[in-house]
């Protein structure tokens, strides 16, 4: 599976009633779940910089990472970046000699 790196960086509305912050992540969390059963979190970080959040997650395929970064923008709280992050195991390999 592909590791990808979520940021969110939340809408000025959002942040103005930052106690819906716990219901709203319960429910994009479960909607994930249900709707992409083949992506597992690996990590959500707090940021404090340029933006609020820091997801890292793996799915199987770019389509399935896409599916999860609609779900949560749907929600219209946030706006989002995605990489795709590669171990550097792997990326060690991809150096020519």
């Amino acid at each position: 599976m592909a590791t990808y790196a979520l940021l969110t960086q939340l809408t000025p509305a959002t942040v103005k009633s930052p106690s819906t912050l716990r219901a709203l992540e319960k429910e994009v969390s479960a909607r994930v779940r249900r709707e992409c059963p083949t992506v597992k979190w690996v990590a959500s970080f707090a940021v404090l910089g340029p933006v609020d959040y820091l997801d890292l997650f793996e799915a199987p395929d770019a389509e399935t990472a896409a599916r999860v970064v609609m779900i949560l923008r749907s929600f219209g709280h946030a706006e989002t970046e995605t990489w795709t992050l590669i171990p550097w195991d792997r990326f060690e390999k991809l150096i020519p000699e």
